[in-house]
């Protein structure tokens, strides 16, 4: 009898899955506590105060403000986040801290007097800074949910800027790459060295950040939101034409959301609630897929590839319909996280592609979201842990670093819909539901997630990547759960993506064979180009053995510290 082609390619991709979990390392292993982070110092920092007696909230900020200083293209005090936290005792909590729109913003705010939108107004400079949240964010979480007090948890932040720390070989090209030619003085002083490159080994300072870190530590948010901090960043947008006030600063509120869950195969699903997309996109990627059952040498099948991509085209169409800040717009978020409307969707997937036009009656305009974010992880012995992902949007944020305070601001105003019907660079797409309006939160897809089993955490995930955050941790989770993956070779294992539009699969080397592609194209799918997806650091807990275990993304340069 002759093999078929799918049973050739199972076994060709059960092959291929073996030799690519067989060379990822073992994670790294504690039993008091685990950090994950995209900076192996900042994941010491972390790890250092869950040493001294603080529990993962006390980690998560320790960290959030060290990732300021050590990893400035995502890390930072100059844009936003969400938090998602499990504490010992078994509550779920979602702490948003998004960036807002200033007051005088407005939805027409970066078109000419055509109607045309202004190319980099969005994106570039001041203009396209909103109201940061980091600092609001982080320090609300502390308070509320920590043990430690805020200046033990900043100061090692403090001692990075003040003292320096030896610049690594990607950071270091990072920094010549981005600021040599800026126009901005306040960067460049920042960034470059004398004017001169970076190098290797090279020990970076940044005094005014240790002097706007230490203002922080002796008056809490006050010393961000008003004084001389918020005096610097007022000067700097209003000479270079922003629209950031004083009182954007001093109205900035975060807000504790309803945490957002779901289950999926025995597993409970915690993650963050809009104006974030990614937990109601996660959610309903897990609703529709649970109805398939996958056996182990399915890994990245033809036919496994084929129902996660029709079911990532109809997820995505209904973030761009549907997403947006709750506070603005009434977010069906029950009927697009139930499990019979993924049960719906689910029997409409066929082995022929859909293709993406049909999925909606218009398409609304296109929408940029960069992939320069970051993710961290945190459990301690208790029980406690946190999910956190934090953003300035594009790497570097605005690319303007408010003079006298060190830090970037962020350039998150781009994630908004600038004028629909206009296609931004990366292709997302949105509606009314992520208009600019004045305080409104922009939409985002990031998705810092806690996995559940038996009551207790079983993973900590999140990544970077802009619309790909999503499809990046839905796979991770799939990984371990579907497939049995350790959370090593469940990050390491490569990936693909597909976001609705642009109408094409985007994939990592090595994730689809030559005859699945070809398979692929005959179900109708349109394969796009290779490239990096995501970048996950994540965290599993053995419940029986009382193991952690802790893993980054070797996509990235960060580090898992645990004890």
């Amino acid at each position: 009898m002759q093999t078929s082609i799918f049973s050739k390619l199972f076994l060709a991709l059960c092959l291929l899955n073996i030799t690519i979990t067989a060379q990822s390392p073992d994670p790294v292993r504690g039993r008091n506590g685990m950090v994950v982070s995209a900076s192996e110092l900042a994941s010491k920092v972390g790890l250092h105060i869950l040493k001294q007696g603080g529990n993962a909230v006390d980690a998560a900020v320790a960290v959030g403000f060290a990732l300021a200083v050590t990893y400035p293209a995502a890390g930072n005090i100059g844009g936003g986040g969400f938090m998602v936290i499990h504490t010992k005792e078994g509550k779920d909590i979602t702490i948003d801290y998004r960036e807002k729109a200033p007051l005088t913003a407005f939805k027409d705010m970066y078109l000419d007097k055509e109607g045309n939108v202004i190319p980099g107004m969005s994106e570039n400079g001041v203009t396209s800074a909103g109201v940061p949240g980091s600092v609001a964010g982080l320090i609300y979480a502390l308070e509320k949910y920590g043990t430690m007090k805020l200046a033990d948890v900043i100061q090692p932040a403090i001692n990075l800027a003040s003292d320096g720390f030896p610049l690594d070989f990607r950071l270091a090209q990072s920094f010549n790459y981005t600021f040599q030619n800026t126009t901005h003085k306040s960067s460049h002083k920042v960034f470059t060295k004398n004017g001169s490159n970076w190098n290797e080994g090279d020990i970076f300072k940044q005094p005014d950040l240790g002097k706007t870190l230490t203002l922080i530590k002796e008056k809490g948010v006050d010393g961000f939101y008003k004084g001389t901090v918020a005096e610097l960043i007022a000067k700097q947008v209003k000479q270079d034409g922003g629209f950031i006030s004083l009182e954007d600063l001093a109205r900035y509120n975060v807000i504790e959301r309803n945490p957002l869950k779901g289950s999926y195969k025995g597993y409970e699903i915690i993650s963050m609630p809009p104006p974030s997309s990614g937990g109601v996109a996660l959610i309903e990627l897990l609703n529709i897929i649970e109805n398939k059952k996958f056996n182990k040498d399915e890994w990245n099948s033809s036919e496994y590839v084929q129902y996660l991509v029709e079911a990532m085209k109809y997820v995505y169409a209904d973030r761009s319909e549907y997403l947006g800040d709750p506070d603005f717009y009434k977010v069906p978020v029950d009927e697009l996280t139930s499990k019979n409307y993924a049960k719906n969707i689910f029997n409409r997937i066929k082995p022929n592609s859909v293709d993406s036009v049909y999925l909606l009656k218009e398409i609304p305009a296109f929408q940029y979201e960069s992939k320069e974010t970051t993710h961290y992880s945190v459990y301690d012995a208790e029980g406690n842990a946190v999910s956190t992902t934090t953003t300035i949007n594009s790497g570097f944020g605005s690319k303007v670093v408010v003079d006298g305070a060190g830090f970037l601001l962020n350039n998150e105003m781009d994630d908004f819909v600038s004028k629909p019907g206009v296609p931004n660079q990366f292709g997302l797409l949105g509606n009314e539901a992520n208009s600019i309006q004045p305080q409104k939160r922009m939409l985002s897809s990031m998705t810092p997630t806690i996995v559940l089993k038996n009551n207790k955490p079983y993973l900590i995930v999140g990544s970077p990547g802009g619309s790909t955050i999503i499809t990046a941790v839905l796979q991770t989770i799939m990984n371990v759960i579907d497939f049995d993956m350790d959370i090593q070779e469940a990050i390491d294992a490569p990936r693909f993506h597909h976001q609705w539009f642009p109408n094409y699969i985007t994939y990592e080397r090595y994730s689809l064979s030559k005859d699945t592609r070809d398979v692929l194209e005959s179900y109708g799918q349109k394969i796009g180009d290779i490239t990096e997806l995501g970048r996950v650091e994540g965290i599993m807990i053995d419940q029986d053995s009382k193991l952690i275990y802790g893993a980054t993304d070797p996509r990235g340069n960060g580090s898992a510290e645990g004890y």
